[in-house]
């Protein structure tokens, strides 16, 4: 059952109270700064980001929680060096979103999500920024960045205007890598690798998945069969680095039936 917005409200007064206690007592968290946070911070989105992958909703609200502490913490260091405090934060992503959908709060009309995006990255440019990549953080994963790279171009209408077209860049690439590869030059391989890697997140895109989602869901498979595998081997007081491929391959097998 939801609660109400004025239990919502309570909720997140008392969590700022206990902000201003821990700040003032808890050596630690009063040891803490914008710096020494971000590394956690980090972490705990990736938390965050495994619960929502394996749709655990109970990890998913505590993981939730941990972001929304963060964010408390770093208003209330900004209120202590009077730059900024959760108000003013609350009021500037209002603002924003207020900003950046004038086909709600104002007289623009979309007809689907694609105007939506566009109107986004131009409103953008409007606010000062140079280029739609502003705002690809440098320090984002390479798979990610690439992502988000795509994504923002695709927004002013650089883009492939049918899937077929960028599956066709995609054997291209496959192409040029191949040639490269019967070449023996490892810095051109490396350089055709990273192109096709790119063009297969660009035609991610247009089949609506998410690369990130998409590869990390692959890396939890493979974790769960070979440690099937490995649990498969140790019952039978077997040494994987003893046993052939394809005595392995026979608990591999089996292990596709638990973990598709």
């Amino acid at each position: 059952m939801s609660n109400t917005r004025k239990q919502q409200l309570e909720a997140f007064n008392r969590l700022l109270d206990i902000m201003d206690e821990l700040r003032e007592k808890c050596p630690w968290d009063k040891k803490q700064t914008l710096e020494s946070l971000r590394h956690l911070t980090i972490e705990e989105v990736y938390e965050l980001g495994d619960a929502i992958l394996n749709n655990d909703l109970e990890e998913l609200k505590k993981e939730l929680g941990d972001v929304l502490l963060h964010i408390v913490f770093y208003a209330k260091i900004g209120s202590e060096k009077e730059a900024f405090d959760i108000a003013d934060i609350a009021n500037s992503i209002s603002d924003k979103l207020i900003d950046r959908h004038p086909h709600i709060y104002g007289d623009v009309v979309v007809e689907n999500e694609e105007q939506v995006k566009q109107n986004w990255e131009q409103l953008k440019l409007k606010e000062g920024k140079s280029s739609v990549l502003e705002g690809v953080p440098k320090s984002l994963p390479a798979l990610v960045k690439a992502n988000r790279i795509q994504d923002k171009v695709s927004g002013v209408g650089f883009d492939w205007e049918e899937p077929h077209q960028v599956w066709q860049k995609v054997q291209e690439e496959l192409s040029e890598l191949n040639e490269e590869i019967k070449k023996g030059n490892q810095q051109n391989i490396e350089k055709e690798f990273g192109d096709v890697l790119f063009s297969m997140i660009n035609y991610a895109r247009f089949i609506n998945v998410n690369p990130e989602n998409a590869l990390e869901r692959t890396n939890k498979k493979f974790i769960n069969r070979f440690q099937f595998l490995e649990e498969k081997a140790k019952k039978e007081g077997k040494q994987l680095s003893e046993m052939s491929l394809s005595e392995m391959d026979v608990y591999w097998e089996e292990s596709k039936h638990f973990f598709q």
